[in-house]
């Protein structure tokens, strides 16, 4: 998960993760913020990392970049490798030049 930690661009001002505390389509989530939060901090320590839990949501990802430009995904039933990977690519989107 450090890979991830370490490849997260500049341009990334927030990532926002909203998940259920104990639904089964959140658990990769859970299980991804628990292995991989200190490592994201330590190696972004001015990036602003949400965690917001609320009951019987569908889990989702949102990353703002500069400028207030946002982007979201949907992170149900995926497991820990697979939330890695969406990830990733959400907060590469904007650096690639998609919108």
């Amino acid at each position: 998960m450090s890979n991830f930690a370490k490849q997260i661009p500049k341009a990334v001002k927030e990532i926002r993760l909203h998940f259920c505390q104990t639904s089964g389509h959140s658990a990769g989530v859970r299980k991804f913020v628990q292995s991989s939060y200190p490592s994201i901090k330590s190696a972004n320590p001015d990036l602003k990392f949400l965690i917001r839990e609320a009951s019987d949501i569908s889990p989702r990802a949102f990353v703002r970049f500069e400028r207030g430009v946002e982007s979201q995904t949907q992170l149900a039933d995926l497991s820990e490798s697979q939330v890695s990977t969406e990830l990733s690519k959400l907060v590469n989107s904007q650096s690639v030049g998609s919108a």
